[in-house]
């Protein structure tokens, strides 16, 4: 049971990135015409930062093996040195529109995988029927 746990913890996280990565998508989509606006972003390796230092543990087969380290960053950031207009929003249309299909085939995917998980636990439970 502990290995069908792992995979949807480790799911389940995947898809808090993917929401978190929606969220920002959708605040610089809303914000297209507001003046002096500065994109936000999600990035997948702060993300992963982030949950090493909740917990995730390294599978080490020797004892030189070294730890994860734990460090402490923000899932969105802003990015203000990039400017696209003259009303200095930084918001680039077709990059959100690229990321934003982008997450959406990530977050999808991983909503397959997951009910593929749940699938197998009920033909289980169910005794193969």
């Amino acid at each position: 049971m502990e290995i069908y746990s792992g995979t949807i913890n480790l799911l389940e996280k995947g898809l808090n990135y993917s929401s978190a990565k929606g969220k920002a998508i959708s605040q610089n989509i809303a914000n297209i015409d507001t003046p002096n606006y500065k994109t936000k972003n999600v990035n997948f390796k702060e993300v992963f930062s982030n949950e090493k230092s909740k917990g995730l543990e390294a599978y080490k087969t020797d004892s030189r093996h070294v730890d994860f380290m734990h460090s402490t960053t923000s899932k969105t950031f802003d990015i203000s040195n990039l400017r696209y207009r003259q009303d200095r929003n930084g918001v680039d249309m077709d990059k959100e529109q690229a990321d934003l299909a982008a997450n959406q085939i990530y977050n999808s995917a991983l909503i397959e995988r997951l009910n593929g998980k749940f699938n197998s636990l009920q033909s289980v439970i169910k005794g193969g029927r």
